[in-house]
C-alpha cells in the first residue's frame, strides 16, 4: 500500500501514462486517478479502462505525436511495450525490437524537450544477462536474456544515462519488471505468457491442459498493482541514477504455479518435458527497491492469481481489441 502522502503529491497534475490500457498501466491509471490527478491515457489498444481518465489513440513511433501528447504534462510513465511469448520472441524479433526501440527514443526524447518534471521508463528483467538471481548490481555484462526486446530496453536505459551525462538530469527513474501477470494482461492464445495462456487453456476446457516442460523452471511472478505501485513509487523517490528491480522477490516452480490455479478451478493437467521450458530459474532481489522507493509487493500468488481469473472470466475477448504487433505486413 502506497502512503497517502505519495499520493497527494499526485492530486491536481497533469500525468501521461502509455500504455495505460495494459495490465501495469491501467493499475497506475486507477491510482492516480483516485489521488486527483489529470490523467491522460496514450495507446494503440481500442480499451476504455477508466472515464475519468482522457483516452488518446496514438502511436509512440510517431515523434511529432509524442510531442504533443507530453505537452503540458507535469509527470510521465512510459510503461508502454510489448508482451509476446518465447516463441514469438524467437520467430519475430523485429516485432519487439524495432517499435520498442522507437517508442522509448521518441517518448523519452520528447519527455526532455517539452521539460517533463519527473519521469519513469519502465525496462524489463530480460535486460539483465542471464543469471538465477538478478541484482541491480550485478549480471549487466554480457547480451540480454531476451534478446531483441532485452536489446531494446537496454536502449532506452542508456538514453536516460546520456541525458544524466549531457543535460545534468536526475529526474527519470528508471524499474526493471519482472514476471508481471493480472487484469488486462495479453490473453491472445498465439502469443501470450505462461499464465494468461494456462487460463485461457484451462477456460476452453483443454483436457489435459498440455504445460510446456516439466514443471521445475522457477520465475518471479509479480502481480500488476504491486508493480503498478512500485513504478509510482520509482517516479516520486526516484531511482538514484540507476534503476531498481520490481517484482515478488520469490521463486515459484511452474509446477507449484499449475498447483495454485488447480486449488481453485477444476482441471487436468499434464507436463511435456520434450518441450522447452526455457531458464531454469530467474528470480529478481528487490532489496534495493524496498529500500531506496519503499517498495512492498503485498499480493500472494493465490490471490493475483484468483483476481487475474475474475477478471478474465468477465473480459475473455479484450485481446481482440489490443494492438497486436505480431500480425505480419
Amino acid at each position: 500500500m502506497i502512503k497517502q502522502e505519495v499520493l497527494k503529491s499526485f492530486a491536481k497534475k497533469n500525468v501521461v501514462i502509455t500504455g495505460g490500457t495494459g495490465l501495469i498501466g491501467r493499475e497506475i491509471v486507477k491510482m492516480l486517478c483516485d489521488a486527483g490527478a489529470s490523467v491522460r491515457i496514450v495507446s494503440l489498444d481500442k480499451v476504455i479502462v477508466d472515464s475519468r481518465a482522457e483516452h488518446v489513440l496514438g502511436d509512440l513511433t510517431d515523434f511529432g505525436f509524442c510531442r504533443e501528447t507530453t505537452r503540458d504534462m507535469d509527470f510521465a510513465f512510459q510503461v508502454a511495450g510489448i508482451k509476446g511469448s518465447v516463441e514469438v520472441v524467437k520467430s519475430k524479433p523485429a516485432s519487439f525490437f524495432v517499435p520498442l526501440l522507437m517508442m522509448n527514443t521518441n517518448f523519452l526524447e520528447a519527455c526532455r524537450i517539452n521539460k517533463i518534471q519527473k519521469a519513469v521508463y519502465t525496462s524489463s528483467i530480460g535486460a539483465y544477462a542471464s543469471a538465477e538471481v538478478f541484482e541491480e548490481t550485478k549480471n549487466l555484462e554480457g547480451p540480454p536474456m531476451d534478446m531483441f526486446p532485452g536489446w531494446a530496453k537496454r536502449m532506452g536505459e542508456l538514453q536516460v544515462q546520456a541525458y544524466k551525462i549531457q543535460y545534468g538530469m536526475e529526474n527519470i527513474a528508471i524499474v526493471r519488471p519482472s514476471n508481471v501477470y493480472g487484469p488486462g494482461d495479453n490473453f491472445d492464445p498465439k502469443n501470450a505468457m505462461v499464465i494468461p495462456t494456462l487460463m485461457w487453456r484451462i477456460m476452453n476446457k483443454e483436457d489435459p491442459v498440455v504445460v510446456w516442460g516439466d514443471g521445475s523452471a522457477v520465475r518471479d511472478f509479480a502481480y500488476s498493482r504491486d508493480v503498478a505501485e512500485g513504478t509510482v513509487l520509482a517516479l516520486y523517490h526516484g531511482t538514484r541514477g540507476g534503476f531498481v528491480n520490481l517484482g515478488d522477490g520469490k521463486g515459484y516452480s511452474i509446477k507449484e504455479l499449475v498447483e495454485t490455479l488447480r486449488s481453485f478451478l477444476d482441471f487436468n493437467y499434464h507436463f511435456d518435458a520434450t518441450k522447452p521450458a526455457g531458464f531454469p530459474r530467474r528470480v529478481m532481489d528487490i532489496t534495493l527497491a524496498r529500500e531506496i522507493i519503499d517498495y512492498n509487493p503485498t499480493t500472494s500468488l493465490l490471490d493475483g492469481l484468483k483476481e487475474t481469473w475474475n477478471w478474465f472470466t468477465k473480459n475473455k475477448d479484450e485481446y481482440l481489441r489490443k494492438q497486436n504487433y505480431f500480425n505480419d505486413k
